[in-house]
């Protein structure tokens, strides 16, 4: 009996090592992102984006929790517009911040401060074509130890991927009214 309790021990040991040594593998870095073809002009879908009291109307993260806290700081819309949520264990807490605007692209440094802390940056760029604009959403950050982990077991991209799909899909939708 004990034989068989030593046995399994080491084989725990082994594969709890192996898990964390293929984790050590994995990059420094994350990026996820997707893209829709909306049928309106870059402005009306930047309006949306930039503000962030318009993101009830499309952001997947505002229906998974919609009882949430959330303050809204400095402009309306824009550069400096400053957005903070508590929410439940769906969402989370942390704070987005409009750090750069252009024609082309909205860029928003992006804090997690629950269920686990992370400094990221998420990425709008709006391409038109003929009369529809090409949206692209994006978000890239350091990928510290733990998240190296978790991700040997969970498809992060999969998983942010498909509410930037939802999100997107949305943003189409009220866009195109």
């Amino acid at each position: 009996m004990r034989r068989i309790v030593a046995v399994l021990a080491a084989l725990v040991v082994v594969i709890v090592a192996g898990i964390l040594v293929y984790a050590a593998t994995k990059p420094d870095s994350f990026s996820v992102q997707r893209s829709a073809s909306i049928q309106a002009p870059p402005e009306k879908i930047a309006a949306l984006i930039q503000d962030f009291r318009a993101w009830a109307g499309w952001s997947p993260y505002e229906k998974k929790d919609p009882a949430m806290k959330r303050t809204f700081e400095g402009p309306s819309a824009g550069k400096g517009a400053v957005y903070e949520w508590d929410g439940d264990k769906a969402v989370g807490a942390g704070r987005m911040e409009i750090v750069e605007v252009t024609p082309s692209a909205i860029v928003i440094k992006l804090d997690f401060r629950r269920p686990f802390e992370g400094h990221n940056t998420a990425r709008f760029t709006l391409e038109p074509r003929g009369d529809s604009t090409t949206v692209t959403w994006m978000m890239y950050g350091p990928s510290p130890y733990v998240a190296k982990v978790m991700s040997s077991f969970f498809d992060m991209d999969k998983m942010i991927g498909t509410d930037f799909e939802a999100g997107l899909a949305s943003l189409k939708s009220l866009a195109e009214k």
